[in-house]
């Protein structure tokens, strides 16, 4: 390699293409086109999707039915395990202490108290949503209250 080739042929500004400017410019008649078909024509270009003939993904799978689940509510579940880790005898769970310890985040509707783990916290009150029947009963025999808001 000769050190003068490094930068032959490069240009900071390269000419257009000029087509169709007759025979001897090398890109008359057709323009670069070819002959006849498809990519030829003005305006011609492939659509989105477009897959050489080729049935569309979009169109291979099924679009049947309707899904209600966007308009279900969203459930925060917690756990027994959970109200015996963070809180003491005596105090209130509810929506706002849940957020406050740290327990609940994100955008939630409602709230679940499911039985999972063992409690052994007395005088619980606790207010949310829905109670899990085992949930209820453990919170109840502690000498806890349920209390279900709408």
């Amino acid at each position: 390699m000769i050190l003068d080739d490094v930068h032959r042929g490069i240009q900071k500004r390269k000419k257009r293409k000029r087509i169709g400017r007759g025979p001897g410019s090398g890109h008359g008649k057709t323009s670069g086109k070819g002959h006849k078909g498809f990519f030829s024509r003005s305006g011609a270009s492939k659509r989105v999707g477009f897959e050489g003939g080729q049935t569309p993904l979009a169109r291979r799978i099924a679009k049947r039915g309707f899904s209600n689940k966007v308009f279900a509510p969203v459930v925060a579940i917690v756990n027994l395990s959970t109200l015996e880790k963070y809180f003491k005898d005596g105090e209130t769970v509810n929506r706002e202490t849940l957020i406050e310890k740290g327990i609940l985040k994100g955008r939630f509707d409602e709230i679940k108290i499911l039985a999972k783990g063992n409690l052994s916290r007395k005088n619980l009150h606790v207010v949310a949503n829905r109670f899990s029947q085992a949930a209820e009963n453990q919170i109840s025999t502690l000498g806890g209250k349920t209390e279900i808001v709408s």
